[in-house]
C-alpha cells in the first residue's frame, strides 16, 4: 500500500470510508490467496482495473503502482515455474501483483490520517495487553513518510553518481543513501524527543 500516495478526487472510492476500503481489501486479498486459481487471478486483475477506472485513474496508473515489483517478478516467476510449474508461477506472482495493485488503490483514494484513525480504533482493545494504539499509529505514519524520503534520496544519489561518471559504482550509490537516511532518522528522533516522545 506504500507504493501509492493519496490523490484527491470525488469518485465513489474517494467518498467511501477508510474502514470499508480496508475491509474490502482484506476480503479481496483473502479470496485471492485462498482460491489459488489462474481464473481467480485474472478475475481479480479485471476487478482491480475496473476499480481504478471508477476511482478516476487509468491503466497507466495501475501499471505505475506495480512497476516497482518488476525485479521481484523477474526473479520469482522463472523460479516458481521451474520448481512448481507455470500454473503455480502464474498464481503466486499474479496474486502478489494484483494484491499490491488493490492495496495501492486504497492508498490512492484514502488519506493516510483516515487510515491511521481506523487502525487506532481497531487497536483500542489491545490496550489491555499494554499496546498503545497511538504509538502504533505514529510508527506507521513515520514509516509511510520515510518511504518517499528514501526513494527521493535514492533518485538524487543515482543522478549524482551518473553526473560523476560512476554509473557502475555500487559504493557511489549506497554510501550517500545510507548516510542521508541515517541523518533523516536522527532528525526525526530529535523532533520526537523535543515533543516528549522519546521512550
Amino acid at each position: 500500500m506504500l507504493t501509492g500516495t493519496y490523490q484527491p478526487g470525488t469518485s465513489p472510492l474517494h467518498r467511501s470510508g477508510a474502514g470499508v476500503k480496508l475491509l474490502g481489501l482484506l476480503v479481496f486479498s483473502t479470496v485471492l490467496v485462498a482460491c489459488k486459481s489462474p481464473v481467480t487471478v485474472l478475475a481479480g486483475l479485471i476487478l482491480v482495473a475496473g476499480m481504478y477506472g471508477i476511482g478516476g485513474f487509468g491503466v497507466r496508473t495501475l501499471g505505475a503502482q506495480v512497476w516497482p515489483l518488476r525485479w521481484f517478478v523477474l526473479f520469482l516467476l522463472p523460479f516458481q515455474w521451474w520448481t512448481a510449474g507455470w500454473r503455480a508461477a502464474f498464481v503466486v506472482v499474479g496474486t502478489i501483483v494484483v494484491a499490491v495493485g488493490g492495496a495501492s488503490l486504497v492508498s490512492l483514494t484514502t488519506r493516510v490520517t483516515d487510515l491511521l484513525d481506523v487502525i487506532t480504533r481497531l487497536l483500542q482493545p489491545a490496550r489491555a495487553i499494554g499496546v498503545d494504539p497511538d504509538r502504533v499509529a505514529l510508527l506507521l505514519a513515520l514509516t509511510i513518510r520515510a518511504v518517499p524520503v528514501i526513494a527521493a534520496t535514492l533518485h538524487e544519489s543515482r543522478d549524482a553518481r551518473r553526473a560523476r561518471g560512476l554509473e557502475h559504482s555500487t559504493r557511489a550509490l549506497v554510501t550517500p543513501v545510507v548516510v542521508r537516511t541515517i541523518r533523516h532518522a536522527d532528525r526525526v528522533g530529535e523532533a520526537l524527543a523535543a515533543r516528549g516522545i522519546d521512550d
